[in-house]
């Protein structure tokens, strides 16, 4: 048997503002944006490098979505971002005014710090030892 997770959906307000938060500010790569209906999009973006993982801007489309953006998962921390040098992502994410609610820190899987998106998700950003 061969599975994998390769997409995350993740409701959004506004496709567009979203797309440029996950581009322009945290630097990851828009790999699909194809209309599907007037009001619907197939929006796909991911960091760079080679993890296969993707998130899938989902717009939502009903007030029970729109409660849950950005609080997705009650207040935790809903997706983890390794990287291969956390102080220059860490720094990177500051010079773009990400909002850090927990500063850097070492545990004992690693160097993390934990940020919000621009709609308040809690993200694990992991320098794993």
């Amino acid at each position: 048997m061969d599975q994998r997770l390769v997409q995350i959906a993740l409701v959004v307000k506004d496709y567009d503002e979203a797309i440029s938060f996950y581009t322009q500010k945290l630097g990851f790569e828009l790999t699909e944006d194809t209309r599907l209906t007037e009001t619907k999009r197939w929006v796909v973006v991911k960091p760079k490098g080679g993890g296969s993982c993707s998130l899938l801007l989902a717009k939502a489309a009903n007030e029970e979505q729109q409660r849950a953006i950005g609080n997705q998962t009650g207040g935790r921390v809903f997706l983890f971002l390794y990287t291969d040098n956390i102080e220059r992502d860490y720094q990177h994410f500051k010079m773009n005014n990400i909002k850090f609610v927990r500063e850097l820190s070492n545990e004992p899987y690693g160097t993390v710090a934990v940020f919000e998106d621009l709609y308040g998700n809690l993200w694990d950003l992991i320098q794993p030892r």
